[in-house]
């Protein structure tokens, strides 16, 4: 990144932070992508505390790009063809509040592009889409295992059968690099 990159931070949950970090890791112009807790009322969660659901938090993703290289229009693009935003609480099997579809802006100038994004998702979704949008109050970074989990754990179950494919669906859309 050259002198004139101009970092922007958003913070996004879609199911597993698993799956989202994956994805994020992958996209151009991203420069950080780091898994944690947020949305919710409890101070410095535990994963087996936000597994409960009664934390408030969602598994989310802190995502820092360079604005010069990729928009926030297209981070949202990836971000709402990654997962299924019109099912509450769920992705898959994954059943809870903490897999809840959520987009924690950090600034004001992000609410407008944000509208846009959830208008252009529910055409491809043809259903209301339910993520909820708030701003970003804290993030909790989650426990050292949890960072680049599919890198370090490719032939778990779990990213075989979950992660895996969900990253090649994005690279043959043409939204993610391989």
């Amino acid at each position: 990144m050259g002198s004139n990159a101009k970092y922007e931070t958003i913070v996004l949950g879609g199911g597993c932070f698993w799956c989202m970090e994956a994805v994020f890791r992958r996209v151009p112009g991203v420069v950080n992508v780091v898994p944690g807790y947020a949305g919710g009322h409890k101070p410095n969660p535990t994963y087996e505390e936000v597994c409960t659901g009664t934390t408030g938090h969602a598994e989310v993703v802190k995502i820092e790009f360079d604005s010069n290289a990729i928009s926030l229009q297209e981070i949202l693009e990836i971000f709402f063809h990654a997962h299924d935003p019109t099912t509450p609480n769920r992705q898959g099997n994954d059943i809870g509040p903490q897999y809840r579809s959520i987009i924690l802006y950090t600034s004001q100038e992000q609410i407008s592009v944000i509208e846009k994004a959830l208008k252009k998702a529910e055409q491809l979704w043809q259903k209301p889409v339910v993520t909820e949008i708030k701003p970003l109050d804290r993030f909790w970074v989650a426990e050292e295992y949890h960072h680049n989990y599919f890198e370090k754990n490719p032939d778990k179950p779990y990213c075989q059968v979950v992660i895996k494919p969900k990253v090649e669906k994005l690279i043959t859309k043409g939204l993610l690099n391989s």
